[in-house]
């Protein structure tokens, strides 16, 4: 057994046998003694640290500190010693001691934190930001982000370790986790909900383009602890800089262009920033055109979009004191394709999103000496329209609006680390909306939501190599129906109290090995259109069938992963399995509704079961060139007599990737193997299997700027392929086909 996992009491106990068995050396032969004492703490926030390790190097004599971050060491020889300090999450930290006879010495130790590459703490993850993972998790920032330049944020997505993308072509692309979909992902903006319809229909598209966004953090499994019960398959988290926070004095500046040849997409984005000693203020533009997607069986009627995105903020930074304000707005309209057959019909979806966001982080003394508060409010307005062309101009009926108004805030303290409790918070989550759904093709009624949710989250240090994580979180929720011009008789409610809870092990054997496992209880109510839907869904291009009789989805679940990082190899290793109650499944009924002829669908109740897992290993024989695989597994079926598959689940899939960076250009190979998806729902179809091969080669010139040039080959071979993933009804439409993406980004220091 590795004595990394006793106790800090147990450490102290060996250290002590030791110390003493020093002293009666020490006392035999007559030499002056003195005692090392003090307390070690963080050159960050001054806080003290407890279960660190202190050695005195080149001896057996060490000790560590208890649980507040005190230390002592008794009966060392006078001399010079050289005094080690380390622990998890910590740089290792050295002081020199030189003592005579008699001289004892008190000492206050400041260690930094372990220069973590903030591109992989990944902060949605915890409150805290601790730095210390119990579930499977991705960051995306900077050059990577840009390197994934896509359409949309589905597309960027698609193809990571565990991710997949639910598609009706490019626009309303919306990321998928290990085959879970709809809002059972929350896709929210620094923190809070987006206030869009994106988890509503496959039709629907996230209201931010991806130009526009600095940073993409993902969490996988159950995280629904700060940010909402219904978060069964992860969340994703948008960051922009549309509030300032770290910022250059003067002038600063970005600006990037896009372009794609398989949609004959361009796209262009600039961002300025004037920051001053405690203030900055910015704003940023970002335009996107594209055609209809090519494939190579020819143009996909009904894919083209416009997209335009901006946003003014300011931000502040005081003693005790920073945040800031921001206004945004997006504008979108993009085509879908449904009636592929007739050139002469189509539908299109209009949408504008006007958003206010706040955000203000302030310290103060006492226990709870961290706050943070965020606001996000938005207004939504889309509507759909059926277009008809004659006598070649086009007459348009807006058949379905969605106008939704949205509210989000949260507010969290972190307390300093107190008895045998490391850093933690407390917090309180307060989420609403009012969707009114309008139209001669309302499916469903509109919605009132109001949710007030308490939570508690705490990480425990056990020693120095096991720290235990724990939450939970309280939901009270209000929902009821609003009446339209379809449903005028509908006056039912909803009331629900959500438990939701969390507990993980962090386990670093050695340095170079990570372990992190975490249980978990989730709690979804069903959505306004699972409960009433009962009419075509123009957008989404199939005809939905709801039921009042379905009940809460309740999940139980674990996820596991172990990292090991040795010299050029590092590997991870996740797997997952979660059991669901009432599990709401929209599944096909092999039906085609007569008046609208479109394929039927209905929400239906059932348990569940999800196992599945993601591999990933790189190798770097060199500083500059690294080479890597990953695999990903989902398996999802009916947990009840029938073990039937659930529709929509993503097949195995393969990716090899390999990159030389010289440093002042790099080139890099991409190769995904999918295999065929037959382990499909009753009425689904089966989809074939497939391989694609991408290049890219990239360039950074630094004159007057720092210049990046990206240039991308996606499908290079035009495989004509179909994702099993894809919501649109004719299948002998293939994927988008070879596609030359260029990519150019400026920045102005």
């Amino acid at each position: 057994m590795n004595s990394g996992i006793f106790p800090p009491r147990f450490i102290a106990f060996i250290a002590s046998v030791a110390l003493i068995t020093s002293s009666f050396t020490c006392l035999w032969a007559s030499e002056p003694t003195f005692i090392l004492k003090g307390r070690i703490i963080s050159s960050q926030d001054k806080q003290a640290i407890p279960f660190i390790t202190l050695m005195i190097e080149d001896t057996n004599i060490g000790t560590a500190t208890d649980e507040n971050g005190h230390f002592q060491i008794i009966n060392l020889p006078a001399g010079e010693y050289n005094l080690m300090v380390r622990g998890m999450g910590y740089q290792t930290t050295r002081r020199q001691i030189n003592s005579a006879a008699g001289e004892d010495f008190f000492l206050e130790i400041a260690i930094p934190p372990s220069i973590y590459n903030l591109n992989e703490v990944v902060f949605t993850a915890s409150p805290t930001a601790s730095g210390f993972r119990y579930q499977s998790d991705l960051s995306f920032v900077g050059e990577e982000l840009q390197k994934r330049s896509e359409v949309s944020f589905g597309e960027m997505l698609d193809g990571e370790p565990g991710l997949a993308m639910r598609s009706m072509g490019s626009a309303p692309a919306r990321p998928v986790i290990r085959g879970m979909d709809g809002d059972r992902i929350l896709i929210l903006e620094h923190g809070e909900r987006m206030g869009d319809v994106s988890e509503s229909g496959a039709g629907h598209s996230l209201t931010m383009d991806p130009l526009s966004a600095n940073r993409v953090e993902v969490v996988k499994g159950p995280a629904s602890l700060m940010y909402g019960s219904s978060a069964l398959g992860g969340v994703i988290n948008l960051m922009t800089s549309d509030i300032p926070m770290d910022w250059d004095m003067g002038s600063t500046g970005i600006l990037s262009m896009q372009g794609a040849t398989v949609n004959n997409m361009g796209a262009g984005f600039a961002r300025y920033t004037y920051g001053d000693q405690n203030w900055a203020a910015t704003s940023r533009m970002a335009y996107r055109n594209s055609g209809n997607m090519r494939t190579p069986e020819g143009r996909m009627p009904g894919t083209y979009m416009n997209n335009y995105d901006a946003a003014v903020g300011l931000g502040i930074n005081r003693s005790h004191l920073d945040g800031g304000v921001s206004l945004s707005f997006n504008g979108q309209v993009y085509g879908l394709p449904e009636h592929m057959d007739d050139p002469d019909e189509q539908v299109e979806v209009r949408q504008q999103r006007y958003s206010m966001q706040g955000r203000f982080n302030f310290e103060r003394g006492g226990f709870f000496d961290k706050a943070q508060v965020r606001f996000n409010t938005s207004i939504l307005r889309q509507e759909e329209f059926e277009m008809e062309r004659g006598n070649g101009i086009w007459e348009e009926d807006m058949e379905l609006s969605h106008h939704k108004n949205t509210f989000s805030t949260t507010l969290t303290l972190q307390h300093q680390p107190h008895s045998i409790f490391d850093r933690g918070a407390v917090g309180l989550n307060i989420h609403g909306h009012r969707l009114d759904i309008d139209g001669d093709e309302a499916y469903t009624p509109g919605e009132d939501r109001l949710n007030a949710g308490l939570f508690v989250y705490q990480e425990i240090p056990i020693s120095e190599r096991v720290r235990f994580q724990a939450g939970a979180r309280m939901d009270l929720q209000h929902t009821s129906a609003l009446p339209n011009e379809v449903f005028t008789d509908v006056d039912q409610s909803r009331n629900a109290a959500n438990f939701t809870g969390s507990a993980g092990l962090n386990y670093r054997p050695v340095q170079s090995v990570e372990i992190g496992g975490q249980f978990a209880r989730s709690h979804r109510n069903p959505m306004v259109e699972e409960l009433f839907a009962n009419g075509p869904h123009l957008c989404s291009g199939v005809y939905e069938l709801g039921s009042t009789d379905l009940k809460d989805e309740i999940g139980h679940g674990g996820d596991l992963f172990i990292s090991w990082t040795h010299n050029i190899i590092s590997l991870e290793l996740a797997g997952f399995l979660n059991v669901f109650e009432n599990y709401i499944i929209f599944e096909p009924l092999g039906m085609i509704d007569p008046a609208s002829n479109l394929p039927v669908f209905a929400y239906l109740g059932d348990k569940a079961r999800f196992f599945g897992g993601e591999f990933s290993m790189n190798i770097t024989p060199t500083p500059k060139w690294n080479s890597g695989i990953t695999m990903d597994y989902v398996n999802a079926r009916r947990n009840s007599d029938s073990k039937e598959y659930l529709p929509f689940i993503p097949p195995f899939r393969f990716t090899f990737q390999t990159e030389y960076d010289f440093g002042p250009a790099w080139v890099s190979a991409k190769v995904r193997s999918v295999a065929q998806q037959n382990k499909v729902a009753a009425e689904e179809d089966v989809t074939g299997g497939y391989t694609l091969l991408g290049m890219s080669a990239g360039f950074r010139i630094n004159s007057r700027g720092n210049h990046v040039i990206i240039l991308r080959a996606d499908n290079l071979l035009d495989t004509k392929y179909r994702d099993h993933l894809s919501r649109i009804e004719d299948r002998h439409f293939s994927m988008p086909g070879r596609n030359i993406n260029l990519a150019y980004r400026l920045y102005l220091n």
